[in-house]
């Protein structure tokens, strides 16, 4: 990208945040140039004319005067979609912002992620369209451990390699032992089969492949369990729009 030019860009809108009386700053993930910042002079003004292109959950075709290492322009849009029930189910919303947070706490900005932007967008569809979230969640939250520099092995014994035999998760060995190292660690995490097979599928699965993936309760707490625990342990971060999950979840128990 040059230093300074005026483009289209597809992008997301990650987050707004007031700047100054009348303007917005605004976090887009892009599909060409990662995360960016954008300046929307004028954004919170009452008629302002691009209003409903820089709502939450809004992602589409923007022209942008673009610029590397400086905060950037919207100059006008294209063509947007909104995730609207994601918009206005508050459930919904706190994990999509969750998974949003988690992307923005895991890359740098201006510096291209990848197939994350069209991972995201398929996710929020998903979402938006029905699928369960916290399995969608679930699937980011495994797929992104490795941005934070944790890269547990999914595929088999960290060990001796072997794939014929019942897993545990274990911190120490940065992934999966099989039952003949299982007293290697004693701190491993102790998880059931079942558990372990989700886990797996997740690291692999694909989002635009992901047509149906049911989990009883019980092992949908026990991921929640797992993950929680493993982001404590080996990650270290927890967007504030985590805490509100927790909360939800606490009382649905």
């Amino acid at each position: 990208m040059n230093s300074n030019k005026i483009q289209d860009f597809n992008g997301i809108i990650l987050y707004t945040k007031n700047y100054r009386e009348n303007d917005l700053l605004i976090k887009f993930l892009t599909d060409q140039f990662g995360k960016k910042m954008f300046l929307v002079r004028g954004a919170k003004k009452p008629r302002f004319k691009m209003r409903a292109a820089i709502l939450p959950f809004t992602y589409g075709t923007y022209i942008g005067d673009l610029r590397v290492d400086k905060l950037s322009y919207i100059k006008t849009v294209k063509d947007i979609k909104h995730f609207n029930n994601i918009s206005n189910d508050i459930i919904l919303n706190a994990y999509s912002t969750y998974i949003m947070s988690l992307i923005d706490l895991a890359y740098p900005d201006d510096e291209p992620i990848n197939d994350w932007y069209l991972n995201l967008i398929d996710g929020m569809n998903l979402i938006n369209n029905g699928f369960d979230s916290q399995i969608i969640t679930n699937i980011f939250e495994i797929q992104l451990l490795d941005a934070f520099g944790v890269a547990p092995n999914w595929l088999d014994c960290s060990i001796c390699h072997r794939s014929d035999l019942n897993f545990d998760y274990s911190d120490a060995y940065g992934g999966l032992i099989c039952s003949n190292h299982f007293s290697m660690d004693p701190h491993r995490y102790h998880l059931d089969q079942k558990t372990i097979y989700f886990l797996r599928l997740f690291s692999a699965i694909n989002f635009k492949n992901i047509k149906n993936i049911k989990a009883s309760q019980e092992t949908k707490q026990k991921l929640r369990t797992t993950i929680d625990q493993i982001y404590e342990n080996s990650v270290g971060v927890k967007p504030k729009s985590k805490n509100f999950i927790d909360q939800i979840n606490d009382l649905s128990l």
